[in-house]
């Protein structure tokens, strides 16, 4: 019997006695100020003795941040920033963590990992711990590689894309300074070398001899200078503009960035110290693009992504777009003016753009498609399991519900009140079953927002102890406590009794005092089974989710926009450091799809 059914049915009964039991399982109590200097060791014998008490309670929700007033936040992440004391700057950064989950508007599903189908026949394609695919050096039957990465994309300027499946498109047909190889190392591209001063605060890149554009134009340091500059410019409204904050700002707001004479080096002035600056320079947001390509545009100046909203546009990568049928199909053939063109085998390919995923798993068996990722039927997935053909790697990434902090869900509620919902919500939801029953293939439920494996900038792993911290034992005092079920429940009620709602004897919502609200996810079977499963753990105390599914460009910009109350999300990291999951959340940031700050 599945667990959700042994719920369920445990539910009933208590319901029947009069008694309310079973049916979460989350503890979103932050702990990690109260874990520093306790070793984990006592803190798991003490949590044992107290009897593993949730500590999730109203004065919680009353001690929360109000995500109303941001500002400490910012400062945070900008100290995080400057700081070259790495010890503090773990400690700032579960600091961060721990502001955002105690917000309720975070809550954490599971940690990705990627899946993919692959014919036998294909070799040479390698994903990385970041979700990027690269397919440029890969070799098939023939010389057309037909795949399925998703359905439309939402944008395929790489400054403005904020999506897997646009980074992917971005990586075979554009190229930056470094990219990352087959191992996931980076490594440099269109830099020949490069060199750091002392004080690791200027980065100078030399650029290969003799790089073009598609078009056979020069390609040359210049227009990484426009490009950079572009991506920070307030007109381009770059989701990613905090991206390039690692470096140092003019007072005019460019960015302390020359290109030498010749066009040949690059030098770059970073307001402090960065581990992770190569990272970012293999970051599609870094890519360059064309000026004269991008302001050829008639509205380029009110529409920066216009250039290359159809095919034929200019780039630099190994494919440029040859033909687009929107909603349908996407043909790339190989750039000829690409700089590693010779190694590139594979001249077309060839996309079928579909958020079915069950006519995208009826097309790859049928023959039609080479590769399929991600849109992948959930229940074919365990009859895929052991088959050489299904792949799966490991993210660095979190699948997490965002509430929006603004929604009128929470209008007639104090910021306590509102901060005791979504902490109830959050309570209620069996992250292991869904791990387990619709996720399958190994994710492991997540307790926090950033994602197991993660390293801490510091020579560790940012969920592991270490002498500068020591993480909260999950099963005791951390965010989430699978085995909590009774515990997760009563405390979720207390919470919404604390934000004046009302519960009959069977601990289910009173008529007088209802909860409504609607839960936007784009179209593929796994999002909607999550939000079913939702659905369900929601219903057990009576509250009422209703499900909105959208396409997947809709679904992007209403959810960005802030027209939703609670929403599916999740975010895979553009780089191995804990800051690119913190820094989404400033109040400026075009992530912040929580609307934090606004």
């Amino acid at each position: 019997m599945k667990k959700k059914q042994v719920l369920a049915l445990c539910l009933a009964l208590a319901m029947a006695m009069g008694t309310l039991t079973a049916c979460g399982s989350s503890n979103n109590a932050p702990a990690a100020d109260n874990a520093v200097d306790t070793p984990a060791e006592t803190q798991a014998q003490d949590g044992a003795e107290a009897g593993a008490e949730n500590t999730t309670d109203a004065a919680d929700a009353e001690n929360a941040v109000d995500p109303a007033n941001w500002g400490e936040y910012d400062a945070l992440i900008e100290e995080i920033r400057t700081t070259t004391d790495f010890v503090e700057r773990e400690a700032l950064m579960h600091k961060a963590e721990d502001m955002i989950m105690e917000t309720g508007a975070i809550l954490p599903i599971y940690y990705y990992n990627n899946m993919y189908l692959q014919k036998p026949y294909v070799s040479g394609v390698y994903v990385n711990g970041y979700g990027f695919k690269y397919w440029m050096f890969a070799e098939t039957q023939g010389d057309t590689l037909r795949l399925n990465q998703a359905s439309e994309p939402d944008k395929l300027d790489p400054a403005l894309n904020s999506t897997v499946d646009g980074a992917c498109l971005a990586v075979n047909s554009f190229s930056g300074l470094f990219t990352y190889d087959e191992n996931a190392e980076v490594v440099p591209d269109l830099a020949a070398d490069y060199t750091v001063s002392d004080d690791g605060l200027t980065y100078t890149f030399n650029l290969l001899p003799d790089l073009k554009w598609s078009d056979g134009s020069e390609l040359n340091a210049n227009d990484f200078v426009y490009s950079w500059n572009r991506a920070v410019a307030e007109e381009t409204a770059a989701d990613y503009s905090y991206m390039f904050d690692a470096i140092k700002h003019n007072d005019d707001g460019t960015l302390a960035i020359t290109a030498s004479e010749d066009g040949q080096s690059l030098t770059v002035e970073l307001g402090a110290p960065c581990a992770y600056f190569l990272d970012l320079c293999a970051f599609p947001a870094y890519y360059p693009v064309k000026q004269s390509e991008v302001e050829s545009a008639a509205d380029w100046q009110t529409n920066p992504g216009a250039w290359c909203q159809e095919a034929g546009f200019v780039s630099n990568g190994a494919y440029t777009l040859e033909s687009w049928t929107h909603d349908e199909s996407m043909v790339y053939v190989k750039n000829p003016n690409y700089h590693r063109a010779d190694e590139v085998k594979i001249e077309k390919l060839q996309f079928m753009l579909s958020a079915d995923d069950t006519a995208v798993f009826a097309a790859y068996n049928a023959g039609d498609l080479d590769f399929v990722a991600d849109t992948i039927p959930t229940d074919e997935i365990q009859t895929l399991l052991g088959n050489p053909e299904f792949h799966t790697v490991d993210q660095i990434g979190t699948y997490y519900v965002g509430f929006n902090v603004k929604s009128d869900l929470f209008a007639d509620k104090t910021p306590a009140q509102a901060n005791a919902m979504r902490r109830a919500f959050a309570l209620l939801v069996d992250r292991d079953y869904i791990a387990e029953n619709i996720g399958q293939t190994g994710q492991k439920p997540a307790n926090t927002f950033i994602p197991a494996g993660m390293a801490d900038g510091n020579g560790g792993v940012f969920k592991e102890n270490d002498d500068a911290y020591t993480y909260p034992d999950e099963a005791t005092t951390g965010y989430y406590d699978p085995e909590a079920i009774d515990e997760n429940v009563e405390k979720a009620i207390e919470l919404l009794e604390f934000a004046g709602y009302e519960f009959t004897d069977d601990g289910v919502l009173s008529d007088a005092t209802p909860i409504s609200f609607e839960y936007l996810t784009n179209d593929t079977t796994t999002h909607v089974a999550i939000a079913e499963a939702l659905q369900q753990d929601f219903g057990f105390i009576g509250i009422n989710m209703t499900i909105k599914t959208v396409d997947w460009n809709v679904f992007l910009n209403e959810r960005k926009a802030g027209n939703y109350d609670i929403a599916r999300n999740g975010w895979v990291a553009d780089f191995n450091d804990p800051i690119n999951m913190l820094e989404m959340w400033t109040t400026e940031s075009g992530n912040n799809d929580c609307q934090f700050g606004r």
